[in-house]
């Protein structure tokens, strides 16, 4: 489980989409504020905890269809010896806990400017909202397609 969440927190590419948030915000992301993403930091390792683990829980049984082999919920289940609804369990545990350390880090001084850590929270609640309760990013359902409609079509008037 272990060697299959280092790899799978890296390859996800969830590091990546929040670092490449930061393009374009102008004079607020200096050097410091990349290598602050680059050095691993409890925030942006939470928020990839939250991706990666929501993420397996609700596609598990859909990639197993596909041939998939490695999840989290297969390699947690081989390895401790528990059943599906239990590893889904632990991991609901460990996307609490990661979103504890996201509010924790959040409240804290740090060493970016909040504007950075809003747009690592704010991907952490888009994440959160694309695989609650189902995946919605592979299999897009009524709530991403109404989402999207009240974004882009009906949008609220300022």
């Amino acid at each position: 489980m272990e060697e299959y969440m280092g790899n799978a927190l890296v390859s996800s590419a969830y590091s990546m989409l929040t670092t490449t948030s930061f393009v374009g915000m102008g004079d607020i992301v200096t050097k410091e504020a990349f290598n602050w993403v680059f050095s691993d930091p409890k925030m942006i390792r939470a928020s990839n905890v939250i991706g990666r683990l929501m993420d397996d829980i609700v596609s598990h049984e859909f990639e197993q269809k596909r041939g998939h082999v490695a999840s989290a919920v297969e390699c947690y289940m081989k390895q401790y010896g528990v059943s599906k609804e239990e590893a889904y369990d632990e991991f609901k545990k460990q996307v609490e806990n990661a979103w504890k350390d996201i509010n924790e880090e959040f409240l804290q001084p740090t060493a970016v400017p909040v504007p950075l850590l809003t747009r690592v929270l704010n991907f952490s609640r888009m994440i959160d909202v694309l695989y609650k309760d189902e995946d919605e990013y592979t299999l897009v359902g009524p709530l991403m397609k109404d989402l999207v409609a009240g974004m882009l079509l009906d949008p609220v008037p300022m």
